[in-house]
């Protein structure tokens, strides 16, 4: 079947490679101008649908690199999403109309004193003797050891004095005198604690005391007499409501000289002594009531 020159006509499809371009059925060589319109308007319409959807496609994506640039920028890595630039919580106002929280003062109580408890009979109650004031048999100072002697307790104070003592502990109004001895190395010392009402009567009676005033030596246990002829060294002091008095010297019945270092440490050791004794008095009464 004959289809004229040229045989068959194909189809030019201008999108398939092999397809070929419509030329007139004439035989001649001139285009068919009518057609290449037309399919260029085709390629076109096909371009601008291609640019139309692929524009939309990059502005999805560059809507989406956007989106993720300012999340990565507020966010900062802070996988929580809360928000990283409020104010420190030091710097938040504060209400200042809040009342302030009011508390009942307190305070407590000042420690109790141990020599209020010595300065008067009304607080000094504890049990009082030779023996509580000077316990055992010895008692020892630094590196010396005294052996304990004889004690004595009396109501009569200026029977156990000599000199001018016996005179100013009545006028004070001495109430008992407690002696007690001690030895070491053939010297001796008698120690006496007159006790009074109060304090003020104690310091009386110590600064009425001159020289010639002293509390007579107490021998026995072990303690030859000493200081009953011979001169012999003397102290006196108070503390609280006690006078307190030393006398020492030599059981042989020689006289003390200031050169009798001995003496006079054995002195100042009994009355060392006898004030921490009179001192330990206090503060036990004081511990004993602030824990009640």
């Amino acid at each position: 079947m004959s289809y004229g020159q040229g045989g068959p006509q194909s189809q030019w499809d201008p999108w398939k490679p092999q397809s070929q371009q419509p030329w007139d059925s004439g035989g001649s060589q001139t285009p068919d101008w009518a057609a290449l319109a037309e399919a260029s308007e085709t390629r076109n319409k096909r371009r601008r649908l291609l640019f139309i959807g692929g524009g939309a496609v990059a502005t999805v994506a560059v809507g989406a690199a956007v989106a993720m640039a300012v999340v990565s920028a507020n966010g900062d890595n802070d996988a929580s999403g809360r928000p990283t630039d409020l104010p420190a919580s030091a710097s938040l106002p504060s209400d200042s109309s809040a009342p302030a929280p009011s508390f009942e003062p307190t305070s407590a109580p000042p420690p109790l004193d141990p020599k209020d408890f010595i300065s008067s009979a009304k607080k000094d109650s504890a049990p009082l003797s030779a023996e509580t004031l000077f316990p055992g048999t010895q008692l020892t100072m630094g590196e010396t050891v005294y052996k304990k002697g004889a004690t004595a307790d009396t109501e009569d104070c200026a029977s156990a004095a000599g000199g001018t003592l016996p005179k100013v502990l009545d006028t004070a109004g001495c109430t008992r005198l407690l002696r007690v001895s001690y030895l070491r190395d053939g010297v001796a010392v008698t120690v006496g604690v007159a006790v009074f009402e109060t304090e003020a009567k104690a310091t009386e009676a110590k600064g009425r005391t001159d020289k010639k005033g002293i509390v007579k030596s107490l021998a026995g246990k072990g303690v030859a007499a000493f200081c009953d002829s011979a001169i012999c060294r003397s102290t006196t002091n108070s503390y609280g409501r006690y006078a307190y008095f030393t006398i020492a010297g030599f059981t042989d019945g020689k006289d003390v000289t200031t050169k009798d270092t001995k003496v006079f440490s054995t002195g100042d050791d009994l009355a060392e002594f006898t004030f921490r004794q009179i001192r330990r008095r206090g503060e036990a009464q004081a511990s004993a009531a602030a824990g009640e």
